[in-house]
């Protein structure tokens, strides 16, 4: 009877213990080393304002306005979207990596008094500020404090990075407003030509100084450069008078390049002008009263050739997606088509052609590239082409014409329907015609 009893003790106690043990795993579990935020429970997407007073002491507030963000003080201004969710995100998320005094004496030796850089942030009608001040020895971390608390703490590095923006740093710095999806024409003056181009559909074409198709990346890479490249510095933000004689210092009184981008009925302008500091060069969006610096880079990419823009590629069609070839050569006619996978040539007789063989000629044919472009007066000798291809492509729903000639030791080239020619390589017509002595 005894041993019953105790028998009966030990299983209560152990459904008590394996319930208690269930319960356990059941919590969240506890992290020692998880640790404390600075704002607990802030979002970043609920802060509104912020103000940054840099280690210069230039104080800038920035104000959320719709879904952005816009510079109240000390100028009024677009603000840097990048730069305002780098600061409110790392407000959300910075933690106290350790709290080294409880108690200070004296701030100064922490660089807290004065603080190194304040940041005043409103947040769900509130208002908050955090202090930060110098590195530690070791540079891994910063002294930081809250204005309403006494201890010091210490948060990382990287955030005086983030935090110690100048009035420039957080303004929009955006060169040149344009909606790219919506552009429609690209004109680009310099001393040397004027560029005009068009969009037809999906396709850039060159209208001037010639005729001719335009390279898609080249130009929407132009696009982006401009409206992406940012300002480096401004030099002046009331040059509202056309007459005004800062422009001749800025050499902004006759350009050295002129931008104008369309889409639709809106268009937008750029001039650029001289040289200003070591890699820089002064412009001016032509419809706001701010002259800037901009990177060299850019004015050397817009005073490219007219050649530079246009496609190299003498045919557009591919060696995959090509369904018929016809071919003039050495005074004879020959035409090849393709049946699923399989390639034939339809005339002057029907045969099967060697896959391999046709895969040379097509490899060719479709590496085929300008080196340079010919003007109108140049003996080409595609007066009398010795070879002509015609091919189609895309099921037979696209095709294009491409005549070749030898002037010399020059070789050209020109697609049907361009008012100027292509040189090529000698040794590219030489692989094409190789490739079709092999085939016939």
């Amino acid at each position: 009877m005894k041993g019953l009893r105790s028998f009966l003790v030990l299983l209560v106690i152990a459904a008590g213990l394996g319930g208690y043990l269930y319960y356990d795993s059941k919590r969240e579990p506890s992290n020692p080393n998880k640790l404390e935020k600075v704002f607990p429970n802030l979002q970043s997407d609920k802060i509104d304002k912020v103000t940054v007073k840099s280690d210069k002491g230039e104080a800038t507030t920035v104000q959320k306005q719709g879904a952005g963000w816009q510079l109240t003080q000390p100028v009024a201004s677009g603000a840097d979207e990048s730069e305002l969710s780098g600061i409110t995100s790392n407000l959300a998320s910075m933690e106290v990596q350790r709290v080294v005094d409880d108690q200070p004496g004296d701030l100064k030796q922490y660089g807290l008094d004065p603080a190194h850089v304040e940041v005043t942030f409103a947040s769900a009608g509130k208002d908050h500020k955090v202090l930060l001040g110098q590195k530690t020895p070791t540079g891994s971390d910063i002294y930081a404090k809250l204005p309403d608390k006494p201890r010091v703490f210490l948060v990382p590095s990287y955030l005086d990075t983030t935090f110690n923006k100048s009035t420039f740093d957080l303004r929009d710095k955006t060169i040149l407003k344009i909606d790219r999806e919506k552009t429609d024409r690209l004109e680009i003056q310099t001393p040397d030509h004027t560029l005009k181009l068009a969009k037809q559909g999906s396709d850039w074409k060159i209208a001037s100084p010639v005729e001719a198709r335009a390279d898609f990346g080249a130009i929407e890479g132009i696009l982006g450069r401009l409206n992406s490249a940012p300002m480096k510095s401004i030099a002046a933000t009331d040059v509202t008078d056309p007459t005004d004689k800062r422009l001749k210092d800025y050499g902004l009184d006759k350009p050295d390049i002129t931008v104008h981008v369309g889409a639709g009925s809106s268009q937008a302008g750029l001039a650029i002008g001289k040289a200003a500091a070591e890699g820089t060069v002064y412009a001016k969006d032509l419809s706001r009263p701010m002259v800037f610096t901009v990177e060299k880079a850019l004015a050397d990419e817009l005073k490219k050739s007219p050649d530079d823009f246009r496609v190299k590629d003498l045919f557009d069609a591919r060696s995959f997606n090509t369904t018929r070839l016809d071919i003039t050569y050495k005074g004879q006619t020959l035409a090849f088509a393709k049946d699923k996978d399989t390639w034939k040539q339809v005339a002057p007789a029907n045969k099967l052609v060697d896959s391999a063989k046709m895969d040379s000629l097509l490899t060719a044919l479709t590496g085929a590239r300008a080196t340079t472009f010919a003007d109108k007066a140049t003996a080409t000798g595609l007066d009398s082409p010795e070879l002509t291809v015609a091919v189609k492509y895309e099921d037979g729903q696209k095709q294009e014409k491409v005549s070749f000639a030898r002037k010399g030791a020059d070789v050209f080239a020109r697609r049907e329907g361009d008012a100027s020619a292509a040189k090529i390589d000698a040794s590219q017509l030489d692989a094409i015609e190789k490739a079709l002595d092999a085939l016939k």
